[in-house]
């Protein structure tokens, strides 16, 4: 099972990282300067991760993929890992559909 782990960046904001159950990051969330916007934050991505179309597609200038998970407003959520191909981003994709809905939160930050 996911889980959403809440952490302190250096510069003081807040942020969340979704980790699948073999412990690898699969979304990662901007910055938050107050920690009840970060929490905000996972429940935006619980919400919207099960909207297919709010993931975009994308791909690097070194030709490397990844998506971005957007709210029904268009503000980015979270940003995948950099992935070799697109199936494995894809593959990422379904991952944050199915890790999202029933992830625990580790919060690191008490």
């Amino acid at each position: 099972m996911g889980k959403f782990v809440i952490s302190k960046r250096t510069n003081g904001e807040f942020q969340f990282n979704l980790v699948a159950g073999n412990g690898q990051i699969i979304l990662s969330s901007e910055g938050y300067s107050a920690k009840p916007s970060c929490e905000n934050g996972i429940e935006s991505v619980i919400k919207n991760s099960q909207d297919e179309t709010e993931f975009e597609k994308k791909k690097s200038s070194n030709g490397k993929s990844y998506f971005n998970l957007k709210a029904t407003n268009g503000q980015i959520i979270g940003s995948s890992q950099m992935y070799e191909s697109e199936s494995s981003r894809d593959n990422g994709i379904v991952s944050v559909q199915s890790n999202a809905p029933n992830a625990t939160i580790d919060d690191q930050t008490l």
